[in-house]
């Protein structure tokens, strides 16, 4: 067959669009998603003023925005986030005032766009950058809305080369799937190293520390990477698949084949080695 007729016949790659989030499948692995912000947390300074105002850049169900509260009990703190699903959890589990006499609250919100109405002391985010593809354009106007002392930080998956991703974007790629996901399983390569994001808050006039920690997390369970990915990176497919059950079911069983044989189980566990890049620039006082 002619290659032009052949080509002719086969739908164009859909474009990616925004996945639809389910705040329960991604809270089934909580323990393991929060430690990352702890960390952050733990690194971030003190803020310029109190109380602090503080904006969480993709929320999510709002867990740890309330770890901000805990941290600054003082404080008024705006989660944003695009997902309305994320947002309904939130704001039904932690909107309101705190026992510090600050408050939480939650908008909607699309990063790829957001800028500060007003200073904030902190503007922070949790594992959300990575599903912007411009957000280090975003850093100027992001430093700029803050006080001067306030900081900027965040942290951000980094495993896109790791099994589980590979295989998902190898997967979407593949002949049966290519027309209706080729794209969507590869949305991480936009990814800065850290020492780049270094340069970039230096350039800003910031007082930067970066650097990466890769977590070997023990999951139990059956299938529990699979379980793990359906919360995150296999959301787009999910979305895309929509309501075609068969398709859906047939897409996890090549994926967690794959998975399978990648991170095979041991006595105790599979274990999950997950790579994640930091970030905290200070502003100048």
């Amino acid at each position: 067959m002619h290659s032009d007729t052949a080509s002719a016949r086969i739908p164009a790659p859909a474009t990616p669009s925004a996945p639809t989030w389910d705040p329960q499948q991604y809270l089934r692995h909580a323990g393991h998603r929060t430690r990352p912000f702890l960390d952050l947390l733990n690194r971030i300074p003190e803020l310029p003023t109190r109380p602090a105002r503080i904006a969480d850049l993709g929320c999510g169900p709002g867990n740890v925005t309330a770890l901000l509260a805990e941290r600054w009990p003082e404080a008024h703190i705006t989660g944003f986030d695009l997902s309305p699903d994320m947002l309904r959890r939130a704001d039904e589990e932690y909107a309101g005032q705190t026992p510090g006499g600050g408050s939480l609250e939650f908008r909607h919100g699309d990063l790829a766009h957001w800028l500060p109405e007003e200073p904030y002391d902190l503007i922070v985010s949790n594992a959300a950058l990575q599903w912007v593809p411009s957000h280090p354009g975003s850093f100027p106007a992001w430093i700029n809305g803050l006080r001067p002392g306030g900081t900027f930080a965040f942290q951000i998956p980094a495993n896109f080369t790791a099994p589980s991703h590979a295989l998902l974007a190898r997967l979407c790629d593949a002949p049966r799937w290519r027309s209706r996901l080729a794209g969507h399983g590869a949305r991480y390569i936009h990814l800065l190293e850290p020492g780049d994001y270094l340069d970039r808050f230096v350039e800003l006039g910031c007082t930067a520390d970066t650097w990466d920690t890769t977590y070997h997390q023990l999951l139990t369970g059956t299938d529990p990477v699979l379980d793990w990915v359906k919360g995150t990176a296999l959301r787009p497919v999910l979305t895309a698949l929509g309501d075609d059950r068969t398709a859906v079911e047939a897409f996890l069983a090549e994926y967690r084949d794959l998975l399978r044989e990648a991170y095979p189980p041991g006595p105790r566990g599979t274990v999950f080695p997950f790579r994640r890049i930091f970030a905290v620039a200070r502003k100048e006082l």
